[in-house]
């Protein structure tokens, strides 16, 4: 158990800082600080002593050089265990440094304003922090490093139990949070730095990319049993995201569970009216939205009710009770929602299998997408395209009316979140049949419209979307003998003269987007 006598507190976040002293000194703790940390402790009555009166050196060059010195590094460096470290010091009259309280100068924030320059921005790269951090870290064996103002309240209840003490395991614990606050931070400024090309622009792309995951949980296996698997947050998490659920029933959320959750909630967080979706293997297999929370499951259930079947269900609303009793009676692997109402949860309760996680809606989306490849990764800006009325065009004789135009728009949603090739029957904003991931587009539709004749639904009237051009007319024959009147679609086929008039010649009316929605 290292006892500690003697801290340096150095904070930029304040935050908890002026109670985590004032309890620290009342264990006899020695505090030394810098600059502002020891102005707020004068001011508050804890007493303190500047780093600058105990290595009798100034602070200078604008605060960049004042805990670069022997007495500092020398105290958090040295071994207790060793006879000529301890000698070493002795000689020098170097003490020991027992904790170090550390959090850096706010680069992320800084490089986040608008218009931030590049000179303040390097102005908020610490230098001394983070040696202090790692030197700190590096002897745990023998110095507390603290990073995390979560962690105060940690080290003080220890601190009481063990008579001013902080043991190795608690020490280790720190040491691993501290080397991964300045790889995270050292991450941020080399992110920074490599995107700024040869005469100051802005580039997309880092030309060193760095990106921080913490695990969650360990999973029982991966996509398949042989395979294992972890979860893993990132820290950069945008509100809404799946990452910040929490589960409150059912079993152990497995690899295929969370991808397929993933998928089900950022689809149906791009609603606005109350909305249902239904996703089964990564792909949507019933979408739809109504006045009522229930009827928007209903309908989407009624897509495909034997592709429902052990599906992952999310909602855009508070879950009622009655849309609960109608979930339940269908055997359901993952329920979502942004929260669940007390009716509710008795229900699922019934089946406490079932995992029902909530996740607090956001429009935020990752600023990265990632796909693994041999020896590389390939790195995207996330698909956030959404069109309005004015942005489609219209290229056949027939027009659209409102409400196919509503339709048409609703199925381009949908399709955004179906796997390439993606057909997507729609009417009165429900789906009707999805044809997903085959490898020709004439037999995404073929299999939209058999998935429909087996759910009982007709396609007579209904809006189509598909995720990019029609390489050929078969396409649109297909839509039109199922019974389709609309058609949304990208354009840009060297044959697009062809697929319009195939479309005239069903009076079929077709609008064309100029963007595509691939998903791999």
């Amino acid at each position: 158990m290292a006892i500690i006598k003697r801290a340096l507190i150095s904070v930029s976040n304040k935050e908890g800082i002026l109670e985590f002293a004032k309890k620290l000194s009342e264990f006899g703790v020695e505090i030394l600080s810098t600059g502002g940390t020891a102005k707020l402790f004068r001011e508050n009555g804890i007493p303190v002593i500047e780093v600058s009166d105990y290595t009798k050196f100034p602070e200078m060059l604008d605060g960049r050089v004042k805990t670069l010195h022997p007495r500092i590094h020398g105290g958090i460096l040295g071994r207790r265990d060793l006879p000529e470290h301890v000698d070493a010091m002795l000689e020098a009259d170097i003490k020991n440094i027992d904790m170090v309280v550390v959090n850096l100068y706010p680069f992320k924030e800084t490089i986040a304003k608008e218009n931030c320059s590049l000179e303040e921005a390097i102005e908020n790269i610490d230098i001394g922090g983070p040696t202090m951090v790692r030197a700190a870290a590096k002897n745990y064996h023998h110095v507390a490093i603290v990073t995390d103002p979560s962690d105060y309240d940690v080290i003080l209840h220890e601190m009481i139990s063990s008579q001013g003490g902080v043991g190795a395991e608690t020490r280790l614990m720190l040491a691993k949070k501290a080397f991964s606050h300045t790889a995270e931070y050292d991450g941020a400024i080399s992110n920074y730095l490599t995107a700024i090309g040869p005469t100051g622009e802005k580039l997309d792309f880092p030309d060193k990319f760095n990106s921080q995951l913490t695990k969650l949980m360990d999973l029982r296996y991966g996509e398949n049993p042989h395979q294992n698997a972890a979860f893993y947050r990132d820290e950069k998490m945008p509100k809404g995201s799946l990452a910040s659920f929490e589960q409150i029933q059912g079993k152990e959320l497995s690899f295929n569970n969370i991808g397929d959750a993933d998928a089900a909630w950022e689809c149906v967080k791009t609603f606005t009216e109350p909305a249902c979706v239904i996703v089964k293997h990564a792909n949507p297999c019933g979408v739809a939205v109504s006045d009522r929370l229930l009827e928007s499951y209903q309908k989407a259930f009624s897509t495909d009710p034997t592709s429902a079947f052990g599906g992952i269900i999310a909602f855009n609303r508070e879950i009622d009770e009655a849309t609960a009793e109608a979930v339940i009676k269908q055997f359901v692997e993952v329920i979502i929602a942004p929260s669940i109402s007390d009716g509710a949860a008795k229900v699922f309760a019934s089946k406490s299998n079932v995992r029902v996680l909530v996740v607090p809606l956001g429009n935020e989306m990752n600023p990265f997408e990632y796909k693994r490849v041999g020896g590389g990764l390939l790195i995207q800006t996330p698909d956030n395209l959404n069109l309005t009325f004015d942005q489609l065009k219209i290229v056949t004789v027939k027009h659209p009316t409102p409400k196919q135009l509503d339709d048409l728009l609703f199925a381009w949603r949908v399709a955004k979140f179906v796997k390439s090739n993606a057909i997507v029957f729609c009417a009165n904003n429900m789906t009707l049949g999805i044809g997903a991931g085959q490898m020709s587009r004439v037999d995404s539709s073929k299999i939209a419209a058999i998935k429909a004749q087996n759910a009982g639904l007709s396609l007579e009237g209904s809006a189509v979307a598909s995720d990019a051009f029609f390489p050929f007319r078969d396409g649109i024959d297909v839509l039109a003998k199922a019974g389709a009147n609309c058609v949304i679609q990208p354009g840009g086929s060297i044959r697009d003269e062809e697929v319009v008039a195939a479309a005239d010649e069903h009076g079929i009316a077709m609008v064309l987007t100029g963007f595509r929605h691939f998903r791999h």
